[in-house]
């Protein structure tokens, strides 16, 4: 063996323990961060959030200590992006549509177009095997150019078609309303079907209402329309919203960070990220919203009423010129659109066809007691 082989190997033994050391030491380590949210702290997603950290601190053996944020804490919710960027906070809870003023794409991972016919369930299925997840990382490091590690981790919805001073027939009714909407695309979208869309926060909605400043509201489903109070203003709710037919929330960590945590770390925060997702299925979306819409009509007098079929079509088409419109001005949206079009070609039929099992299922059920 020569020389500096034989110091090479020497050095590379010494060093050895050294390392080991140093690995024990990290895989001991405690890592905080905290998670500024756009939501209240009475909010559903704001109580996924806390279920999420409450897991990572169990599944870590308290080796990872989230505190969970309400909106304004730190930052407000359209400054999330850009402070868990800077590192102001680790981490961050918003949507993705929160970023379209930066690129219009971001609009698609959040509030894929209900024209494909995907529900949150295809829609994970697209993030999942069709390529969705690999947009969602490019649109963040390669379009934006931000210093973030991103992961969808909320599906959630329908946001229901929403709150009605008066109830309404058909989409003529519906043209005459003054009608709060989420902005951006959202907006053009009931534009284009000749809709009167008020952008407004949420908690500017219950203050416009009781002015009269507006007709008609959406927010984001039973739990959290309950905690907003709008049942105290309106009575009349309809249930299918088509303009956000899913809504998923992403978690988005400082790339800094995130590469100092150990790799079983990293696994263990991907995973939690997964069972949220389980998690805002049976615990969001279906318990604790059924829970919400019956005390809404058995205490607070709510009436629940069908969206009018004659909206459905209406929607279907302006969104598609609205999203065609996008498509042909900015070659990232049209690459995540066709993307998730051609998986909605082939996903869809199949799905609801299947849907229309339990549906029928739900009803006879219904109807047999």
């Amino acid at each position: 063996m020569k020389r500096r082989e034989v110091l090479t190997a020497v050095a590379g033994a010494a060093l050895a323990p050294v390392a080991a050391k140093a690995q024990a030491q990290t895989s001991q380590q405690t890592f905080t961060f905290r998670i500024q949210t756009g939501t209240p702290a009475s909010s559903l997603y704001f109580d996924l959030m806390k279920r999420f950290t409450d897991r990572l601190a169990k599944m870590s053996a308290g080796r990872l200590k989230g505190e969970v944020l309400p909106d304004g804490a730190v930052v407000g919710f359209f400054d999330i992006l850009d402070a868990v960027d800077k590192n102001v906070v680790e981490a961050g809870f918003a949507w993705t549509h929160f970023w379209s003023g930066k690129n219009s794409a971001a609009y698609l991972f959040s509030n894929p177009a209900a024209s494909t016919g995907m529900d949150q369930l295809s829609h994970m299925s697209w993030y999942f095997n069709g390529g969705g997840y690999e947009l969602y990382r490019k649109l963040f490091v390669d379009v934006l150019k931000v210093n973030v590690e991103p992961f969808l981790m909320q599906p959630m919805g329908p946001d229901p078609f929403g709150w009605f001073k008066q109830p309404i027939k058909n989409l003529n009714d519906f043209k005459r309303v003054k009608y709060r909407s989420p902005p951006g695309i959202t907006g053009e979208i009931f534009k284009e079907m000749g809709a009167t869309p008020v952008a407004l926060p949420g908690g500017d909605i219950v203050p416009a209402a009781q002015r009269g400043a507006i007709d008609a509201a959406e927010w984001i489903g039973p739990a959290d329309d309950v905690n907003l109070g709008l049942y105290t203003v309106w009575k009349n709710y309809y249930l299918q919203g088509l303009h956000q037919a899913t809504d998923v929330g992403e978690i988005l960590f400082n790339r800094g960070f995130w590469t100092k945590l150990p790799a079983d770390l990293q696994e263990i925060i991907r995973q939690s990220v997964t069972a949220t997702m389980m998690d805002t299925y049976t615990y969001g979306n279906i318990y604790k919203n059924a829970e919400a819409l019956k005390t809404m009509q058995e205490k607070y007098g709510v009436k629940v009423f069908d969206t009018p079929k004659d909206f459905y079509p209406a929607f279907i088409a302006a969104a598609n010129k609205i999203l065609d419109k996008y498509a042909g001005i900015n070659p990232f949206f049209k690459e995540v659109l066709d993307s998730q079009r051609n998986f909605a070609r082939n996903v869809v039929p199949w799905w609801t066809k299947i849907l229309e099992l339990y549906t029928t299922i739900g009803n006879t059920a219904e109807k047999a007691k």
